[in-house]
């Protein structure tokens, strides 16, 4: 069986080579897990043809004939998924793994942001249920995150729950105006290596999260998590008709179960609701003094969760080699912390842990798997509660740890990647994990990723800036050639570039190999005349292109000293 090649630049876990017929190699063979092992492969025959190709990639196996795909993000559809029994058991079977890991976070979350583990809990469900519908990115998982607990906590013990939950419904409003005046196009400004630093950063942060669980907890606990993790890379080997983490949970729910030893489990994070979420309006007095309380924590878990989320499906449509709409994306996300704010749950955004397993680990690729995820929980804690009380963190634990370390990009700190990648693109890498560990925030460590990458790049492409003396026509007349991108970076040191003393009367200032691209540039060039006037000496510049030449028209002599 095949398995999915990597890019040929190295960039992001699990993208495919082009296949034949203008597919992606890696979703027509399959899903590679984080052992390395391929789920949901159909190998094509010797003899098939590239139509045959495209059926099985969509139906995973069922030799019906369908038309080609319409989708624009050449990605499986939820009736094609519908329409095939391989592929609906792994959606239902990825929903339930992603449920089963989502409660203890949603607890643990709760507890960060001082609330009850219930508005956790809910959060969950209506975020993934809503976010199945609305998003741009199927298969992507939201819910209830730490970013946004921490976000909001001040504001809980400060004005109590009934002001968080106003602040969510105003986040998702936010996020809404953002979404729909085009923010997502903002993620095109967000360079390779940050994106490299923020899947490290987010497989560091996963491992790390893990940790408090196997701490101060009996010994028999780290045999349990060792015995899951060798479940998750032996079973793929094996078959993969069920998911290798659910094995793994029910295998151990199991023994504890059986052997009737005490070790610590998914009742002990909090307890668990009994009921369904009911539709509420926050009690908090509609005056322009409430929004002022609301309004920051409200604009804080906007850009935190749409930069997370948006972070999060780009990594998606490199795991899958398929494209998504950002743009839905993002105000979908805020349509889903409506309905959350409304609905009394905590807020969120997407969990990228969460969609790993439901996407890179379980093989998930339709809305199915993100509705049923939230589906599922709700069912395992208000109905089947005590069986998933039972439930050792031992096995949630083993599930979070394969994830981490097949969501790192283990590729960007070979010795060779190293060597051969130049320094500034691993300094912005090295300083995006490094400020995302620190703060336990990803989206600070984003915002300091892009700042250095553009410090770096400006720094870069300053040092290409050259002026020459290219003619020198008569006694009275100097050419000089400037050559670069021009703006604030590169035209600061530009005005020490000329001879005003000794150049003859009339200097030629040829620009036809430089591009004007800031008032900055403007008022050196402003400089430089005035130098030369000082002088007695007169300057001409030509070779502007139109909208360099327009730029300096609107600005020259306008600028003043300051400027």
């Amino acid at each position: 069986m095949s398995t999915p090649t990597p890019s040929p630049d190295g960039t992001g876990p699990g993208r495919g080579s082009p296949s034949p017929d203008g597919g992606a190699r890696s979703a027509l063979t399959g899903t590679t897990t984080a052992d390395g092992a391929t789920v949901g492969a159909v190998p094509p025959g010797p003899t098939e043809s590239a139509d045959e190709r495209r059926e099985h990639h969509h139906l995973d196996g069922e030799r019906r004939a369908l038309p080609a795909p319409s989708r624009p993000d050449g990605g499986i559809s939820v009736l094609e998924a519908l329409r095939s029994p391989r592929r609906l058991r792994i959606e239902v079977l990825a929903g339930l793994v992603v449920a089963l890991a989502l409660i203890p976070e949603a607890i643990a979350f709760s507890i960060i942001a001082g609330v009850d583990p219930r508005l956790g809990l809910f959060a969950s469900f209506t975020m993934a249920v809503t976010i199945s519908f609305l998003g741009g990115r199927p298969a992507m998982i939201s819910a209830a995150t730490g970013a946004t607990a921490l976000v909001l906590a001040p504001l809980v013990r400060e004005q109590g729950v009934q002001f968080l939950f106003a602040a969510v419904v105003l986040a998702g409003v936010i996020q809404v105006v953002l979404g729909l005046s085009g923010v997502a196009r903002l993620m095109r400004f967000i360079p390779r290596s940050v994106m490299v630093g923020f899947v490290n950063a987010l497989a560091i942060l996963i491992f790390t999260s893990q940790l408090p669980y196997l701490r101060d907890v009996p010994w028999v606990v780290y045999p349990m998590v060792a015995v899951g993790i060798a479940v998750m890379v032996l079973l793929p080997r094996l078959t993969t008709a069920v998911p290798a983490p659910l094995v793994a949970i029910v295998a151990l729910t199991g023994f504890v179960v059986l052997a009737s030893v005490t070790v610590p489990d998914v009742g002990d994070q909090g307890a668990l609701p009994r009921d369904l979420p009911s539709l509420l309006l926050p009690d908090v007095p509609f005056s322009l003094q409430t929004l002022q309380v609301i309004a920051p924590y409200a604009l804080g878990v906007a850009v935190v969760g749409l930069l997370e989320s948006l972070m999060t499906a780009k990594l998606v449509d490199d795991v899958t080699d398929t494209g998504s709409s950002k743009t839905r994306e993002a105000w979908g996300q805020g349509g889903a912390n409506i309905v959350t704010g409304f609905f009394g749950g905590l807020g969120g955004c997407a969990m990228i842990g969460q969609t790993m397993i439901n996407v890179k680990t379980s093989g998930a690729r339709t809305r199915i798997s993100t509705f049923l995820a939230g589906v599922f929980l709700l069912l395992l804690v208000v109905v089947l509660g005590d069986v998933v009380a039972v439930i050792p963190m031992a096995a949630l634990v083993a599930v979070m740890v394969m994830v981490s370390v097949g969501t790192f990009d283990w590729h960007s700190i070979q010795p060779a990647t190293l060597r051969r990648m130049p320094r500034s693109e691993t300094l912005v890498m090295l300083s995006t994990v490094v400020v995302t560990v620190v703060t336990h925030n990803l989206a600070y460590g984003v915002v300091v990723g892009v700042l250095v990458a553009m410090t770096l790049f400006a720094r870069r492409v300053a040092h290409l800036t050259e002026v020459v003396e290219i003619d020198h026509p008569d006694d009275d007349t100097r050419v000089y050639a400037v050559t670069g991108q021009l703006f604030f970076a590169s035209s600061n040191d530009l005005v020490n570039q000329f001879d005003y003393t000794g150049d003859p009367r009339h200097v030629v200032i040829d620009l036809s190999e430089a591009n004007v691209w800031d008032a900055s540039t403007v008022a050196t060039l402003d400089a430089i005349e005035t130098k030369y006037a000082s002088r007695g000496k007169t300057v001409t510049i030509t070779g502007l292109d139109e909208h360099s030449a327009a730029r300096r028209d609107r600005l020259a002599g306008h600028l003043g000293a300051g400027h």
